[in-house]
């Protein structure tokens, strides 16, 4: 059988290099069969100044193949002799246990320094799969806090990680979830991770506290480190806290009534939004005093709301002179208040009609009374008897005299030039 030559490495061309897939297939054939010898050639690869995201995606590779699990991907029916895993597997469970385990440790202690060279979906596998096989501490503490460090690249559903521990009876590693953000908070020494990372981390907690207080056997004190764990500003909402605690009040019946008010502390009742503050208000799992926290509130986002919107109707710039903080969060919660205003507004205008319907009756009542009363009489002679006073209203005046068959006093009448006459006494008529 007949062996070609093989090239030169003089003369080989940039296009005769093995390309990636050639190299996934040389990591297959040659080294997958002893991690002694994958450990060597990476030293070599890494001795040229190789990348480290490409050494990483080495590792990572090298690693799925180990061991499927760490894919993160359904293991699909294959032969029994395909996989590497199957190949080398012992004949014993334990031997198989801490082959395993001693494979892990090795490929931590190879992991390239820089830290986005592993992606965090793949730490946080192989983190689950240490904790499970028992690696030594050490290496446990390294895989922690290269997770810690990539924790706001994570998702819920990885950090969903079991405990392995006999000592605790969560279903859930709280304790591992806590020690986590905890490194990634003290990680952030120069600030620089506490924007929008921060932000995502916090989301992640309040996320998992949903789902880890459905748990009857988590205590109150892991819920409340866990929940604290996280810097107060770095919460946008409390809306997602508000729910994990409400989920561990509705799953723990037992907690007592200081217990509950030490608990409704976390809650910033102002950030919670206008749905979750109307599910608080009628929450009867909350104390009365938080209830009350958080009606006042909702009261003062409704001062501020009217009050941005007297100074936007005056300046016509809603961005001139006005905290952020004060300003409606949404669309929603601006639509919602400004229909409040409306009806408010409704009902002002239907009390006025109301108080001016009772006016006006008063008014015709009392206009009828003085019709009755003083009994005018129209003339319709010349138009200068109209100004004459009330006194002479009763009077039948004929021309500019007096009436003949009146008795008593009479009124004085003005001449032509407008002084009074003196009246003359009249005789009193014996017929």
């Amino acid at each position: 059988m007949s062996h070609q030559p093989l090239p030169d490495s003089s003369t080989t061309s940039p296009l005769d290099k093995p390309t990636s897939l050639a190299a996934k297939c040389w990591l297959d054939d040659a080294s997958i069969v002893d991690i002694d010898y994958f450990v060597k050639t990476l030293s070599s690869i890494k001795a040229k100044g190789v990348r480290p995201d490409l050494i990483g995606s080495i590792i990572t590779h090298y690693a799925c193949k180990w061991i499927p699990e760490l894919s993160g991907e359904p293991s699909s029916p294959i032969g029994p002799s395909s996989t590497p895993d199957r190949q080398l597997q012992p004949k014993s469970a334990t031997a198989s246990w801490l082959k395993k385990r001693f494979f892990i440790e090795t490929i931590v202690a190879v992991l390239p320094p820089e830290k986005d060279a592993v992606p965090c979906s793949f730490l946080l596998r192989l983190l689950k799969t240490a904790n499970m096989t028992g690696v030594d501490l050490n290496y446990r503490d390294e895989l922690e806090k290269r997770v810690a460090w990539q924790l706001d690249q994570a998702t819920l559903k990885e950090l969903m990680i079991p405990c392995f521990s006999h000592v605790t009876s969560t279903l859930l590693d709280v304790e591992l979830m806590h020690r986590l953000v905890k490194k990634f908070v003290e990680l952030d020494v120069d600030g620089l991770r506490s924007g929008v990372g921060m932000f995502k981390v916090a989301k992640l907690v309040d996320g998992y506290l949903a789902e880890v207080a459905v748990d009857s056997e988590l205590a109150l004190p892991e819920f409340m480190q866990l929940a604290g764990a996280v810097p107060t500003q770095a919460r946008a909402t409390d809306d997602g806290l508000y729910r994990a605690i409400d989920t561990f009040l509705k799953t723990h019946v037992n907690v007592t009534k200081r217990e509950r008010k030490t608990l409704c502390k976390l809650i910033d009742s102002q950030k919670l939004s206008i749905e979750a503050s109307l599910h608080a208000a009628q929450n009867e799992r909350l104390p009365v005093r938080s209830v009350i926290q958080v009606l006042f509130s909702e009261q003062a986002k409704l001062n501020s709301h009217i009050d941005w919107n007297r100074s936007f109707s005056n300046t016509r710039s809603p961005n001139v002179g006005l905290d952020p903080h004060e300003r409606c969060h949404s669309s929603r919660d601006i639509t919602m208040l400004q229909q409040m205003d409306i009806k408010r507004l409704k009902e002002n205008v239907t009390k006025l009609e109301r108080q001016c319907n009772m006016m006006q009756t008063q008014i015709d009542k009392l206009s009828e009374k003085k019709k009755g009363f003083f009994n005018w009489r129209k003339f319709a002679t010349s138009t200068t008897l109209r100004t004459m006073s009330v006194e002479v209203a009763d009077e039948r005046v004929e021309g500019k005299g007096y009436d003949s068959g009146s008795i008593g006093k009479q009124t004085p009448m003005k001449g032509k030039q407008g002084r009074t006459k003196t009246p003359k006494r009249w005789r009193q008529s014996t017929s």
